[in-house]
């Protein structure tokens, strides 16, 4: 039995003790509470304070309150969705009996808190910054950032949340449509009436998207298309993407559907051309890796023809892949293929291959599109683990879709606990997984720097794997934060699967017990820091727009070829993470593409096969002043294994070192010797002996010196602030709260800490 389910017994024990006591109480002192707050609310108006986290907790208070009487009502219901996870299903019955009372309990804690702080907006003892109300109906996309009354905000919405009034009004107010092949109803391209009913009689409404879904067919495709059009079905695209009738298929719905929602504001966040994309087709000797599938003739006809454009003849090919074919029309080689063929120049070819015929796909999409709607902004769904982690035969390359699109897409998470399997190495040291959510929003905003970034589903708060029905309030505060000052403009939080009247929808599934539909704190917190976020909306758009002095090199080339690369390129970034320099990616495509006068440096890890074409990008960077720093075994061999007779070239902007503890040491020298370096410095202690507090320092309209900072790390941290060229000394100001605060706080884990440090 592991810890989770050991603590969930005894806390339902404990639960289910007071709650037989005070249940009947628990909705009486609320509403109570609910009444005191509203009247402190009015009090506080009198005096010109802006209340409108208040009243999103009042508003969360209520709908919390009719769900707890939902669930208690219906007992049966939530007994089932509790046996669908596995920390509970032993004990489904008694967590159904607790959850009605546990959620009035949380309302209350919530409730409580709000009075208490709002008491002191009103008696001075704290000062709030004023935060716009968003009307959703009124932000428009501009450039990179979502603006509102000429401010910068940030958005937040959920899965399947009800649009209405009662949800609309503190909770998000998203708009979209949602469209499949199954709306194309007959061969000939009809459109089921009912999706031209809808659309032709929708009004602009508030900034949403359009979500493209691909997970079934119509019956009439695999008839008109063939037997093998449909295949895949258990992943998100669930028929041959390389069969020329998916184009036929999509440009149906497509030229029926764009004409009518083109110039739409519910279109104004893009079309979403897929979601969760993956396209595996690898195995291991025992089983087929996850989502691993066939592919068909199609594919392999592209395939010959992509060996032929990248080799100058067969016997160059079977050379290099030590095989016999007499000509490009006889290649055939086995799919799924086996991952033990990583690093050969068949895994290689077909690896690559895999991720251009899949962007080759989603830039049709895009055209098609486009011809209707020319102001249109794409994006998809990308997984950022599919980057972030080793794995690389999904057939997604996130720089390239990340360039096609308009609106850089993701559905980027974080966990905080997990229901079974081993230990993960990030439980060591830090509080919460922030390597995907962290690391690719640095590369995603290294490719495409002026695009706003949407998370369509944002797995800050649960997974399927991680939950925690006692999640604290202040992880949903980091992670909302963390993200949105790496780079987040709006997202889709997963999820909101309770209807109008707290019925729970039946989309909800195996994710849904001790998620946020049973943790009225959390949600309140979700939006208590959207809220936060855009009462400072300049300072964190600067925190979002600051320069990239260090670039980390990323090498999908080695990335293909080596099992471990991502690891290695992470340890480079996880080494520089917490010293409050922003950390920024190179490839080759950013290098030739992008001004890099303001990068300082190129960092080297580990990527020891490179294209030419690489390894001529990065001269380019030292022959117009750029420093590279890079390990000894790094820019070898070619994209075959083979050794480069080519060699980077600069005396003196050449650095090798011998550890990555070496490279970053050199990184920072290099900044700081520059003068990029932040004029703030930070040094902590904590029980690890390691930096777990990462941090963000700019510039506000003042001229002062903000700083951001939370404490991802699993123990306390105890921080020493100082601005180095004070003359006075060091002071600093609780920016939401407006007060004095100490420049030697200690953090606790997930704790955020903003600032402005000025001299005394």
């Amino acid at each position: 039995m592991n810890y989770m389910k050991v603590s969930l017994f005894l806390l339902i024990g404990i639960l289910a003790f007071g709650f037989t006591t005070l249940a009947q109480n628990l909705e009486q002192d609320a509403k109570q509470k609910i009444t005191k707050l509203e009247k402190l609310i009015k009090k506080a108006e009198k005096k010109k304070i802006d209340v409108q986290k208040e009243k999103m907790t009042v508003r969360t208070a209520e709908l919390f309150l009719k769900y707890a009487k939902w669930d208690e009502a219906h007992p049966e219901e939530n007994i089932e969705l509790f046996k669908q996870t596995s920390i509970y299903e032993d004990s489904a019955a008694q967590c159904a009996k607790m959850i009605p009372d546990f959620e009035r309990s949380e309302v209350n804690i919530m409730l409580d808190e709000a009075t208490a702080y709002i008491e002191k907006l009103i008696s001075g003892k704290v000062k709030r910054t004023p935060s716009p109300l968003v009307d959703w109906s009124k932000a428009h996309v501009e450039g990179d950032q979502i603006t509102f009354n000429n401010r910068p905000v940030f958005l937040a919405d959920y899965t399947w949340k009800p649009r209405t009034p009662e949800l609309m009004e503190y909770h998000g107010q998203q708009d979209g449509y949602f469209l499949m092949p199954p709306h194309v109803v007959k061969a000939d391209g009809t459109i089921q009436p009912r999706v031209m009913k809808e659309l032709n009689a929708k009004p602009d409404g508030q900034l949403g998207f359009i979500f493209y879904n691909h997970k079934n067919s119509p019956k009439w495709a695999a008839k008109k298309y063939g037997d093998g059009f449909v295949m895949r079905e258990d992943t998100y695209t669930a028929y041959d993407i390389d069969n020329p009738g998916a184009r036929e298929m999509y440009g149906y719905i497509i030229d029926a559907t764009v004409p009518i929602m083109k110039g739409k504001k519910y279109t104004e966040l893009g079309y979403m051309l897929c979601n969760e994309p993956h396209f595996y087709t690898t195995r291991t000797d025992k089983k087929l890796d996850w989502a691993s599938g066939p592919v068909s003739e199609y594919t392999f006809a592209k395939f010959r023809k992509y060996l032929s454009e990248k080799h100058a003849s067969i016997e160059d090919l079977n050379a290099l892949w030590e095989s016999n074919f007499t000509s490009f029309d006889d290649v055939t080689i086995d799919i799924p293929i086996n991952i033990k063929k990583q690093g050969t120049p068949m895994w290689f070819d077909w690896v690559s291959f895999n991720q251009e015929r899949v962007t080759d796909w989603y830039a049709w999409m895009k055209g098609r599109i486009q011809q209707h709607d020319p102001n249109a902004k794409v994006h998809l769904k990308i997984m950022p683990n599919l980057w972030t982690e080793n794995k690389r035969g999904h057939g997604i390359n996130l720089e390239d879709l990340t360039m096609l699109s308009g609106i850089i897409g993701n559905d980027a998470g974080a966990a905080h606990s997990q229901m079974w399997g081993k230990p993960h190495k990030w439980m060591e040291h830090y509080a919460f997984e922030w390597r995907e959510m962290a690391m690719s929003f640095d590369f995603m905003k290294s490719v495409s720097p002026n695009k706003i970034s949407y998370n369509t589903e944002a797995h800050y708060l649960s997974t399927v794997r991680s939950r925690d029905l006692y999640l604290q309030p202040e992880y949903a505060r980091a992670t909302q934060w963390l993200a949105t000052t790496q780079g987040l403009d709006v997202s889709q939080i997963w999820y909101w699967p309770r209807k109008e009247d707290g019925s729970v929808s039946v989309k909800a599934g195996k994710g849904y017990a001790g998620s946020n539909m049973q943790q009225p704190r959390i949600v309140n917190e979700v939006h208590s820091t959207v809220i936060d976020l855009n009462s400072f909306g300049e300072e964190i758009m600067a925190m979002q727009r600051q320069a990239k002095p260090i670039r980390i090199f990323q090498s999908e080339t080695s990335a293909i070829n080596n099992g471990k690369y991502m690891d290695k390129v992470f340890s480079v970034y996880e080494s520089l993470f917490f010293n409050g320099v922003p950390l920024g990616f190179a490839t080759e495509k950013i290098i030739k593409n992008q001004d890099n006068k303001s990068w300082e440096c190129i960092l080297i890890q580990s990527a020891a096969r490179v294209t030419e074409a690489e390894i001529d990008a990065l001269q380019s960077y030292i022959d117009n002043g750029g420093v590279i720093i890079s390990d000894w075994a790094s820019l070898k061999y070619n994209q075959y294994g083979q050794l480069h007779t080519k060699k980077l070239k600069g005396k003196g902007r050449l650095i090798r070192v011998n550890s990555v503890k070496e490279m970053a040491d050199k990184a920072m020298e290099l900044v700081e010797e520059k003068g990029f370096a932040p004029e703030v410095a930070i040094t902590e202690t904590n029980e690890q002996g390691i930096k777990t507090c990462t941090w963000k320092c700019i510039k506000n309209a003042k001229g002062n010196n903000v700083l951001s900072i939370i404490n991802v790390g699993k123990t306390d941290a105890t921080l020493n602030i100082t601005l180095k060229n004070a003359k006075k000394g060091t002071k600093c100001f609780n920016l939401i709260d407006g007060i004095d605060a100490s420049t030697t706080p200690t953090l606790k884990p997930n704790e955020l800490y903003f600032v402005e440090v000025l001299d005394k």
